[in-house]
């Protein structure tokens, strides 16, 4: 006998073996056991997540001998054919392949006719999005009225697509990606009745990486089985999936927090030699500092779906909020640097440094780094004697006496000479600016005299004011401001004034 892949080998059979989904399962159940059957049920949610599986389960429900329940008896004629892919009254067909009108209206003229020997008539069409408007229109009569013994069920990966008028006939059921502790428990019991050893590290590190689908998971532990001959373990699935172990990401994190550069770049190195695609690590350090955020928010909505509860909330104390905010951030519109031709490498190490300068209190400073992490620039100048920090002048100028003290000072300073004493020529200056600029006559910039270059102050400022008065050119411009624009201001039959 051929080999029989692990995803269709441990297919679900019945409503019991399914993993997940259990807000579906619930409905489904209760209506079948309440007799409660409708004549058209839709399936959506992303590839892998048991669409097609729950539709041939609910079409044993209705066909098996036993009669209509939710618990299928699996040994019948009905349920046996079906398992095997070949009962007459169940018709699965792909949208994708079938998008014509002619086709939709091929398949509804055998309707009307009663099944071959199954209790119903069960069409099955899976990815129902890909069916053309024309096709939709041809379905709708047929879909909303169909004969008591025909059912619909349909599967799509995109529901967006379908018209209204055909989600408004039918059970909508959406199915939720499965999170990683679902996949977890589901593979155990699978590698043991396939006699697979495993290390629980590698199932954590493959239901991360399936991404919420139970088939991409079964087909990573086929070809985790090959890889890795027959035991599959932690190191040798994350060489063969190139994705960075979780716990290296951790790691990662604690050396951030404890601005260690020398740890932070020794772990970059190492995720080089396993990891060829630094978008994938990007993703897991996001996801990371996305469940740390939550941890420091309310820590008891963090789960064990990864199985690092532990380390997350030991984790999510050594940083602030401010940091996990800015790390995400940057992360995110580092995304893009990533894709971008070059090393990328160095790409993520830039981006590392980038989280960690730009941080509101800088973990790692731009200079003064030392090989521990910390710098010792600003506590050089704290351990100065007062005499030599200037920070401290000012509070032993308050311990002398008024005689010696700057602010018995001042009348004497005024009595003396500019010249004599420097530390008066700074008050002397707003002074003398504040007279200037009484008299209207302030230090200018350059005025242009007309042929232009600017001419130099070089004259006293009473004389740059009567050469500028006498300025043949400036009399003519203000007589033309004062003789022209200001009576069109004023005029009320005039429209330039108004602009």
């Amino acid at each position: 006998m051929s080999y029989q892949v692990l995803a269709r080998k441990w297919r679900p059979g019945n409503f019991s073996q399914v993993a997940g989904q259990e807000h579906v399962l619930k409905t489904l159940i209760n209506a079948l056991d309440r007799q409660r059957l409708h004549h058209a049920y839709l399936f959506t949610g992303a590839r892998g997540t048991g669409k097609t599986t729950l539709a041939r389960i609910l079409a044993k429900c209705f066909n098996c001998e036993q009669g209509v329940s939710s618990n299928p008896c699996g040994n019948c004629g009905a349920c046996l054919e079906i398992n095997q892919g070949r009962m007459l009254d169940l018709y699965e067909i792909d949208a994708a392949s079938r998008t014509k009108v002619e086709d939709t209206r091929e398949l509804l003229e055998n309707v009307q006719f009663a099944p071959a020997r199954a209790r119903f008539k069960v069409y099955l069409i899976d990815e129902v999005h890909m069916l053309s408007t024309h096709s939709f229109n041809a379905l709708l009569k047929t879909l909303e009225e169909p004969p008591e013994h025909v059912k619909f069920l349909f599967a799509t990966t995109d529901p967006q697509k379908l018209p209204v008028t055909i989600l408004s006939r039918c059970l909508q059921f959406n199915l939720k990606n499965l999170s990683p502790n679902t996949i977890v428990k589901y593979l155990g019991p699978v590698l043991e009745q396939e006699q697979i050893a495993h290390e629980p590290d590698a199932l954590w590190q493959i239901a991360a990486a399936a991404g919420g689908s139970m088939r991409d998971a079964l087909t990573l532990i086929d070809q985790a089985i090959s890889y890795c001959q027959g035991s599959i373990g932690a190191e040798a699935v994350v060489e063969m999936l190139g994705i960075p172990p979780q716990r290296q990401v951790l790691a990662l994190l604690e050396a951030m927090a404890a601005a260690n550069l020398r740890a932070v770049l020794e772990i970059s190195e190492n995720l080089a030699g396993q990891i060829p695609d630094y978008s994938q690590t990007l993703d897991s350090l996001l996801s990371t500092l996305h469940r740390l955020a939550i941890a420091q928010a309310f820590p008891a909505a963090i789960d064990n779906n990864l199985g690092d509860r532990q380390e997350i909330l030991q984790l999510a104390g050594k940083f602030s909020a401010e940091d996990l905010q800015l790390y995400y951030q940057i992360g995110n519109k580092g995304r893009d640097e990533l894709a971008l031709p070059g090393d990328a490498r160095a790409a993520f190490e830039m981006l590392l440094l980038r989280m960690l300068v730009f941080a509101p209190e800088p973990v790692i400073p731009v200079a003064g780094q030392s090989d521990s992490g910390t710098t010792g620039a600003a506590p050089e100048q704290d351990q100065h004697s007062p005499a030599e920090n200037g920070e401290a002048a000012a509070p032993e100028r308050d311990q002398q006496s008024p005689a010696k003290n700057g602010e018995a000072a001042a009348p004497e300073r005024d009595q003396r000479s500019p010249a004599k004493n420097s530390e008066a020529a700074a008050p002397a200056e707003p002074a003398a600016a504040a007279v200037e600029a009484r008299e209207g006559i302030a230090r200018a910039a350059p005025i242009n005299g007309g042929n232009g270059k600017p001419e130099l102050d070089t004259e006293p400022a009473d004389g740059l004011v009567a050469k500028f008065e006498k300025d043949r050119n400036v009399q003519q411009m203000l007589k033309h401001f004062s003789g022209k624009v200001l009576r069109e201001s004023v005029s009320p039959l005039s429209g330039r004034g108004d602009k």
